[in-house]
């Protein structure tokens, strides 16, 4: 998949791909107008969602309601270098939810792609091309 990140003003920031835009900005204090999420947060966003896809998916496939269920995601930040250290998902699950499928929503939720991408990184190569499609 080929994302195209163009800069439509102010500290906006978007990424276009397939039929798709990911608008994001930045907070006042750090220049933008905080019209968007922040990239950060958009990649932080992508941990439960994709999480919330497999527990959706899950349900569907058993027939279970997922009226009542919702997702929290928490972050443990080291205060020092300020990288987050670690992030924990809780599937909330109202009391009429059957228990015998607890674990199992974790071994679904566990099951997103993006959470195996962060414990297994891709390597990522940032270089400067050159473009002479865009000379005057």
């Amino acid at each position: 998949m080929e994302m195209t990140i163009t800069f439509p003003g102010g500290a906006r920031v978007d990424a276009a791909f397939g039929p798709h835009t990911l608008h994001t900005d930045q907070p006042p204090k750090a220049g933008g107008d905080d019209t968007a999420p922040t990239p950060f947060a958009t990649f932080l966003a992508s941990i439960a969602t994709c999480a919330g896809v497999y527990v959706l998916a899950f349900c569907r496939q058993r027939e279970l309601s997922t009226d009542g269920i919702r997702l929290t995601q928490t972050l443990d930040v080291d205060h020092a270098t300020g990288l987050v250290r670690d992030i924990r998902i809780d599937i909330h699950v109202p009391p009429t939810f059957p228990a015998k499928y607890y674990d199992a929503l974790v071994r679904a939720a566990e099951q997103c792609t993006v959470k195996k991408h962060l414990e297994h990184p891709p390597q990522i190569v940032v270089r400067t091309v050159a473009d002479a499609a865009l000379a005057h």
